[in-house]
């Protein structure tokens, strides 16, 4: 990385159909349904996915239900923090951080926002006081795939797709948390695994592998999620930390968040000129 200080970061339920005649006859006895009852309602092939995206829909609806569903563009401010080999590279920087749904994001650095990192479809580009740079292609394959395997993607994107396999994988440890374990699988052979707060259902771990290109070997990314406060609705992580090989490789500390606040456009255009101290009307 050019600034090693910065790596950005950057369901429905499957219902079971019960016919209204059996639920008025169970509602009549108030007995349970039998386990042949259940059993028929729910094929034993499709329990497993079932839980599955049972769980992936407590956790949106932990996250904020339709209000997170909502989301078309985010703001955050905080600082942040470079590791290598597991050490701190720095003393942590400040960040200023915008999102556009789908692919569309900026992120400001240094007190003075004098460098800004933008992206928007599959390009990046730096921009300093030298004008816009391309990112490093090395760099931007890394920025694409954490957007293609982001918290928001798999939440907004591979929980509605068909082609999408969902397991669930029960009890597994986050950290020193136990969690609820769901592992999807997209049609590419690509899979990532989200780990639940089985209390609050919130996300509090995500990871997934991939094999690096030049020398073959597979490399493993974990990250966290933690200090979630509500914010217009939505359930926040106000902490962030991204492993890498099982070696923490930043960690991000949120002081404020805000929602469909209107972002100007021009902050997306390498080219626009935009200053965010000079700008004016929606930012």
């Amino acid at each position: 990385m050019k600034h090693p200080l910065l790596i950005a970061a950057l369901v429905f339920v499957l219902a079971t159909y019960v016919p209204a005649v059996r639920f008025a006859a169970a509602q009549a006895d108030q007995s349970p349904p039998s386990s042949a009852t259940a059993n028929k309602a729910i094929p034993p092939d499709q329990e497993n996915p079932h839980k599955a995206r049972e769980l992936l829909d407590q956790a949106i609806q932990a996250l904020g239900g339709q209000a997170y569903l909502s989301v078309h563009d985010m703001q955050e401010q905080g600082r942040t923090y470079s590791f290598y080999h597991g050490r701190p590279s720095g003393n942590g920087v400040f960040f200023w951080r915008f999102l556009e749904f789908p692919d569309k994001e900026r992120i400001e650095l240094t007190p003075q926002r004098d460098i800004a990192y933008i992206y928007t479809g599959d390009k990046g580009f730096e921009v300093t006081y030298k004008g816009p740079r391309a990112v490093e292609k090395k760099d931007l394959d890394d920025y694409l795939r954490h957007r293609k395997f982001s918290l928001e993607t798999i939440l907004r994107s591979w929980v509605n797709d068909p082609t999408v396999a969902l397991f669930f994988d029960g009890t597994a440890l986050a950290g020193n948390l136990a969690a609820q374990r769901v592992t999807l699988i997209n049609s590419k052979d690509q899979s990532v695994s989200v780990y639940f707060d089985i209390d609050t259902h919130l996300p509090i771990k995500k990871d997934y592998s991939w094999r690096d290109p030049v020398d073959k070997e597979r490399n493993l990314e974990e990250e966290t999620y933690n200090g979630y406060r509500l914010v217009q609705g939505v359930m926040t992580p106000f902490g962030f930390t991204r492993y890498f090989n099982g070696d923490m490789q930043t960690e991000r500390f949120v002081t404020s968040a805000s929602y469909n606040q209107g972002l100007n456009q021009a902050m997306f255009d390498a080219n626009s000129g935009y200053n965010p101290n000079k700008a004016s009307g929606k930012h």
